[in-house]
């Protein structure tokens, strides 16, 4: 009987591996059943790893239990860090502007040592559970409690609208289909297991899909690196001599054995402005490249469910920890990912490959590579996995502070944990359908949304919480009108950027588009709303003196 099953499921990996070889060389609208297998499988797992795991109270669903290590927490952190931007985004990013796209990797990799530095004991030593109930306790305001909550369920939104675009693009690719179905049908998965799971499964699972996402990065990676001859071991090694002959260019008698999918040889015209600081065909300058490494740096610092990551380790010391071990786990990412990118310049430099949608640039290398499509399956498997991971902690951060902030702290302080739990539900049910439809619209890059994102938290709740930790003398009218500042720089900028997409001009538009870009406005929205609110802190009445004694005593030891 055993032989009977494993000669089936032989044949069954046969006939896969036989199918997926004929549609090696098919980019985009097919059906490709190797990669389907591997999400199907992929995706089963999440689902009864959120099932055992699933959250059996208010405490399970919003801070899991408190009970995760340091090392489980920040590989947790790091799966939920690694979003579709990470694995994604990034390379798509060098893949069209080359050197300016590293602007992103050293943003937000320098956001978790301001984490590190300022911020994860003494979010942890505060001892609430999210970031809307830090701002409402230390500023003694049920009022920004309030708007700290809506800051919360917004930039949850924001971001899980550029997630909900790699799951979708990812899910259209394997299964051949429209990208609104692909958004739905990815999207309704993500959903299920995060309903199930609460904050408890959703770090199980972050773990899980942590290891996912790094096996199926770099292994076809070491297969490209190896089969093109450049330095196998060490992939940012190789990174080096593949920028190096984008540079200077390769010509087809250097490469005459070595092909795309598409018997292309591995060839390209020189293109020293790949590797250019600020190169003009980049649109980028020097402004903006530094502009968006500190408006990324910062906002990781004031993302809500980066921040709410503190509150699931026992105490400070493992809240530190994690960080470290965060920071380890994303640079194995980080390192690699411009790879991608280069070798994509490469191998789609041929005109007959032709235009491809940049967001999916890291798939596309893998088959233009002509790796197996079984692991180019594997591969897209790990974008998904990216993506979900982010995902469900974005939605559990924004059902918290739906349920937690908004409901219990303010509207039925009463509510049991069941009817808690109810309403975080729904909270989470509502996000996903205003983040599908969103994502619907395709408004920019996935790396480009999320910057947008992290701006948006740089001019909001990063100056509330660095000045709330490490200055007692912050106070809530001080909290207020920086807030006040900095929503009013966002809006500006987020105005501009909607009516730009939407094809109407405003008055200034060049002029705001440079100085207060999307991607970056924070660089300017930041200091101002920190700077408002220590003037007007100082000119108003002084924090009660039982905030003062507890920061102190508890937070600052």
């Amino acid at each position: 009987m055993m032989k009977k099953i494993l000669f089936l499921i032989i044949m069954l990996l046969v006939s896969v591996s036989t199918h997926a070889a004929a549609k090696a060389t098919e980019l985009e609208g097919s059906f490709k059943l190797g990669p389907a297998i591997i999400l199907i499988c992929v995706l089963v797992t999440f689902v009864m790893v959120g099932i055992i795991f699933r959250a059996k109270d208010t405490s399970d669903y919003y801070a899991a239990g408190r009970s995760i290590s340091r090392v489980g927490s920040g590989m947790a952190i790091a799966s939920n860090w690694m979003s579709a931007a990470s694995f994604l985004g990034m390379a798509a990013l060098m893949f069209g502007t080359g050197y300016h796209g590293l602007a992103y990797v050293v943003g937000w990799t320098g956001g978790y040592v301001l984490l590190l530095i300022l911020m994860a004991g003494q979010i942890r030593k505060y001892g609430k559970y999210t970031a809307p109930d830090f701002i409402g306790d230390r500023f003694y305001s049920k009022g920004l409690r309030i708007f700290g909550a809506i800051l919360a369920i917004l930039i949850s939104i924001a971001y899980c609208v550029a997630q909900f675009g790699g799951i979708g693009i990812m899910f259209k690719w394997i299964m051949g289909i429209d990208y609104v179905y692909a958004l739905l049908i990815g999207g309704g998965v993500v959903l299920a297991y995060t309903l199930i799971s609460g904050m408890l499964g959703v770090t199980k699972n972050m773990q899980i899909q942590y290891v996912i996402i790094i096996v199926s990065f770099l292994i076809p990676l070491f297969i490209l690196l190896f089969k093109y001859d450049y330095f196998w071991l060490l992939p940012p090694i190789g990174y080096g001599s593949v920028v190096s002959d984008i540079v200077s260019g390769i010509s087809i008698a250097d490469s005459a054995e070595l092909f795309n999918s598409y018997g292309h040889h591995f060839s390209i015209v020189a293109s020293p402005e790949f590797a250019m600081p600020w190169a003009i065909s980049s649109g980028g300058t020097f402004f903006q490249w530094m502009a968006i490494v500190f408006a990324l740096m910062i906002g990781t610092a004031g993302l809500p469910h980066v921040i709410q990551r503190f509150y699931v380790v026992p105490n400070s010391k493992d809240a530190r920890w994690s960080v470290v071990w965060g920071l380890f786990f994303i640079c194995i990412l980080y390192w690699t990912a411009p790879v991608y990118a280069a070798f994509g310049k490469i191998l789609a430099a041929h005109p007959e490959v032709g235009s491809l949608a940049k967001d999916a640039i890291v798939v596309y290398t893998a088959q233009l590579g002509n790796i197996h499509p079984l692991i180019v399956g594997l591969l897209a498997a790990g974008a998904v996995s990216a993506a979900f991971s982010t995902v469900s902690g974005l939605l559990v951060t924004g059902a918290s502070a739906f349920s937690h902030d908004l409901y219990v702290k303010v509207i039925n302080p009463e509510a049991t944990a069941k009817k808690q739990l109810m309403i975080a539900r729904l909270g989470t049910i509502l996000m996903a359908i205003i983040v599908a439809f969103i994502a619907m619209l395709e408004l920019a890059l996935i790396a480009e949304l999320v910057a947008l994102t992290f701006s948006l938290a740089g001019c909001t709740i990063f100056p509330l919480f660095l000045l709330g930790i490490w200055w007692s003398g912050s106070n809530k009218q001080g909290a207020i009108a920086g807030l006040i500042a900095g929503v009013l720089v966002s809006v500006v900028s987020i105005s501009y950027f909607i009516f730009g997409k939407s094809g109407i001009v405003l008055p200034y538009h060049q002029f705001v588009e440079y100085w207060l870009g999307a991607w970056y406005f924070a660089w300017i929205g930041a200091p101002l709303a920190i700077l408002v609110n220590i003037i007007v802190s100082k000119l108003t009445k002084p924090t009660p003196i039982e905030i003062r004694k507890f920061l102190v005593e508890q937070v600052h030891l």
